[in-house]
Formats: structure tokens, C-alpha cells, sequence
């Protein structure tokens, strides 16, 4: 994927940084689509596909958790790499934004630099999240683990004979995780194996992506069947 064929939807309320972020990402030679309110971005975000959102967490219309979430629950966006920008400073808002689905986020005011560095790296993380695991099995394979049905050429999966939305990430650390029952995996290593060492994700990025995965696939995701925490050490897919 070129920079020129790069498509961001930029969702912010305040038009001095709004015009910030679209005037660098557009010299990146990003395609830069601009909006103010959360509900003219759901639109846009139902209606097109693009390679990466840059939104802001305090919206009028919409906020920026719901749209960040219709936007997962969606079809056209679901897996699209999102940065949330946020003025608040406490962790456990930044730990509630990426429960929403945000891949990254930062906080403001921030520097350009940065800005481009996260939306490089998030779209290098997509490009790089195409690259198969290993072990895989073969494209027509459906693998059945516990009684999850994991269909790996169609990217679908079914939990208690009902079909689950997974996103990109979910999806891939799903797949991971099921394809080795009982084995261990730190936070780190599943930093490397999904995200692939990008410098801008933390094993905090792995914790809230397991919440998320939990929430679609888990009866009870408090009490978890499938997908276990190994304290002091990392997760596995419950042995077989």
C-alpha cells in the first residue's frame, strides 16, 4: 500500500487541530477526509472504507467511545487501525479508550512528530498483519477447539453454534492462541507475534485485547473458559 493510496478519517470538534492533523498527515501523502461531530463520522465510516481514523474522544453528536465502538460492531471499518486523541491524562482513561477498540491513542497537545510516527506505525501494523501465523492450516480448514469453530479462509468464527464478530487483532490472537492448547504465552511474545514489535504498543495493548476477545467469545468473560490468565507470566487457550 502506497502513502498516495492511504485513506485517514480524521474526527475532531476543534478546527485549529483538525487542520493540524490532516495539513501532516497530507504531507505524508496521505488522502486526509475531515469531520467535526462523532454522527457525520459514523456515516462516512458506514458508507466507505479507509485505511486508518484519527479520532478524538470528547465529540459533539456522538462521543468518541460509541463511535469507536459502532465502528468494531460495524462491517464496512471494523478492522480499520484507530488512534483516539484524548486531553485526559488518567490511565484509566486511556485503558477505557482502547477497551473501546482503539489500537493507540494519544494525548493532547501532542507533537506532530509523534502524531505521524503512531499513524505510520499503525498502518504498518496493518500491512504486517496480513503476514500468516505459524503453525496455519490449510486454507479450507475449519479448526474446532473446545467447540469453537475457527474458519481460517473465511475468518469467521462461531462460539455455542452462534457466529462472532472478531475483529482484525481478536481474530489473529484467537487463532494463535487456539492453535497451541496449554501453551503459555507471555505478554511479550504475543506483543511480537500480533503486533509484530511496534514500538508504540505496551503489554497493556495485550491485556486489553484479551478483555475484548473475552467479551465476544467468553459465556462469562469474568470467569473465562477458553482463554486463561497464567498470573505473573501471560495467557493461554485452555487445554484440550
Amino acid at each position: 500500500m502506497g502513502s498516495e493510496n492511504v485513506r485517514v478519517l480524521v474526527v475532531e470538534d476543534e478546527p485549529n487541530i483538525r487542520e493540524l492533523v490532516c495539513l501532516h498527515l497530507r504531507h505524508e501523502g496521505y488522502t486526509c477526509e475531515a469531520v467535526a461531530d462523532g454522527q457525520a463520522a459514523l456515516a462516512r465510516a458506514q458508507g466507505e472504507t479507509f485505511d486508518l481514523m484519527v479520532l478524538d474522544l470528547m465529540l459533539p453528536g456522538l462521543d468518541g467511545l460509541s463511535l469507536c465502538r459502532a465502528v468494531r460492531n460495524g462491517r464496512l471499518n471494523a478492522d480499520v487501525p484507530i488512534l483516539m486523541l484524548t486531553a485526559r491524562r488518567e490511565e484509566a482513561d486511556k485503558v477505557v479508550g482502547l477497551e473501546s477498540g482503539a489500537d493507540d491513542y494519544l494525548t493532547k497537545p501532542f507533537g506532530v512528530r509523534e502524531l505521524v510516527a503512531r499513524a505510520r506505525a499503525l498502518l504498518r501494523r496493518t500491512r504486517q498483519g496480513t503476514a500468516p501465523l505459524a503453525p496455519v492450516p490449510a486454507a479450507d480448514a475449519i479448526l474446532t477447539v473446545r467447540g469453537i469453530d475457527i474458519d481460517v479462509a473465511r475468518r469467521k468464527v462461531r462460539a455455542a453454534g452462534r457466529e462472532v464478530e472478531l475483529t482484525d487483532q481478536e481474530f489473529r490472537l484467537l487463532h494463535l492462541l487456539a492453535t497451541h492448547p496449554g501453551i503459555v504465552f507471555s505478554r511479550e511474545a504475543l506483543l511480537s507475534r500480533i503486533w509484530r514489535g511496534d514500538t508504540y504498543v505496551t503489554v497493556r495493548s495485550v491485556d486489553t485485547l484479551v478483555k475484548r476477545l473475552r467479551r465476544r467469545i467468553e459465556h462469562d468473560p469474568a470467569s473465562p473458559e477458553f482463554v486463561h490468565t497464567v498470573w505473573g507470566v501471560g495467557y493461554k487457550f485452555a487445554d484440550t
